[in-house]
């Protein structure tokens, strides 16, 4: 009986143990203890503040509108005119493609498309479902007990939305109208701490078409290099300038960069971007996380993806001259309305940030353009009540007519309310 109890003991003892290597081995492939939750930054559960900015772009999808003037992409794209670029009447190996599974980090030949593009090599690009799940993946390793981000306002509502959500600190440097919307890289650098674990940088920006010099980004570079802080450079606009353009924060040894097929190059429909992250080890848990979320992306807008970036002069040409035409046709209406409204000129990008004179909140205005056709997106979207964000990028075909309708109604609109 004895000797039965002690091979119990022992069998028991090995099952421990056998336990705790099974757990050690998770916690190395991700930081969750068996039987425990992920622990983020505060006890609360995830949930998300409602997304402003789409449920307006949604519920205004449909006629009466005819101008969209809300978009922040360039002039589309269709199938046939992408495919064309490959100078085949019918590629073959769009015809071949199989349906199956691609690679976690994306298919190899875009990957060494970007890489090609961006300057970095191959295993320092992951390929993700648009931008928004790279910035997912950075946020969601960033989600520690008492960690902050730093990022900017306004922004695309997601940027700060997001690191809330997962419990993180969010602590916000502001671009500013009366400073013609310029980054301070000083209030940037007073905000971090010790607990700062990421610094988002978005260049062109979203929504005020600002950028940051390439002085500044070094200047930011090296200050979160010094301090140990994981630096993010959001350029799904780059390299669409309208004055001195600037380079990709890529050229940085210690830069993560972030872009996308959506913006510049105007192909929002594959629901694809690109991560370049020279951690390794942050890389491995990216694709981790994918590994548990997205899995992979979708073969096919990886090949579409793929003809777009070996093609990316004809398409971002395209992009440049049409938001070039349409910008100047703004600022004409614009100075025209300068009785109504004021606006910093954008310096990259397809979109601009006016703002009411008034100083009243532009969401009644935005409605009323509705009605009459033309979409717009008000400004509490970005938490600045008194601004619009007016897209210029994404026609040329009827940009000229929309914006004459713009002047006329905002000329109406106008002497209405004075009358009230």
């Amino acid at each position: 009986m004895e000797d039965l109890k002690n091979q119990k003991t022992e069998k028991i003892g090995e099952i421990q143990k056998g336990r705790r290597r099974l757990e050690q081995r998770s916690e190395a492939c991700f930081p969750i203890t068996i039987g425990e939750s992920r622990k983020f930054g505060r006890s609360t559960p995830v949930k998300f503040q409602p997304f402003l900015l789409d449920q307006w772009l949604q519920s205004h999808a449909e006629p009466p509108i005819e101008f969209d003037l809300a978009a922040s992409t360039g002039p589309h794209w269709t199938l046939q005119e992408l495919l064309q670029l490959t100078g085949e009447e019918a590629p073959t190996g769009w015809l071949e493609l199989e349906l199956t599974y691609s690679r976690a980090e994306g298919m190899t030949r875009l990957r060494e498309a970007i890489a090609e593009m961006q300057g970095v090599p191959v295993d320092e690009v992951l390929v993700t479902a648009g931008a928004s799940e790279a910035l997912f993946h950075a946020f969601f390793l960033a989600a520690e007990p008492g960690a902050n981000v730093v990022v900017p306002f306004p922004c695309f509502p997601p940027n700060q939305s997001v690191p809330e959500a997962l419990g993180l600190e969010v602590r916000s440097y502001r671009l500013r109208h009366q400073n013609a919307w310029r980054v301070d890289p000083e209030e940037i650098a007073a905000l971090a701490d010790s607990h700062t674990k990421l610094i988002l940088v978005n260049s062109p920006h979203n929504p005020t078409g600002a950028t940051v010099a390439d002085a500044e980004m070094r200047w930011l570079h090296d200050f979160a290099a010094r301090k140990g802080i994981q630096l993010i450079s959001d350029e799904v606009y780059h390299p669409i300038y309208h004055g001195e353009p600037t380079a990709s924060a890529a050229a940085l040894p210690h830069a993560t960069v972030i872009g996308d097929f959506s913006k510049a190059f105007s192909l929002g429909g594959l629901r694809l971007g690109w991560i370049i992250e020279r951690d390794r080890i942050r890389r491995k848990m990216y694709v981790n996380a994918r590994e548990h979320l997205t899995i992979t992306n979708v073969p096919a807008a990886e090949y579409l993806a793929d003809i777009a970036i070996r093609h990316r002069d004809r398409i971002l040409s395209r992009t440049s001259e049409v938001a070039a035409r349409n910008l100047a046709i703004v600022g004409q209406v614009l100075a025209e309305q300068a009785e109504i409204m004021e606006w910093v000129r954008p310096r990259g990008g397809m979109t601009g940030f006016p703002r009411l004179k008034s100083g009243e909140d532009s969401r009644a205005f935005c409605q009323a353009a509705a009605r009459h056709g033309m979409l717009l997106a008000p400004g509490d979207c970005f938490g600045m009540p008194d601004h619009f964000r007016l897209g210029f990028g994404v026609s040329e075909e009827w940009f000229s007519r929309a914006m004459q309708r713009f002047a006329q109604f905002s000329h109406e609109w106008s002497h209405t309310r004075q009358a009230m």
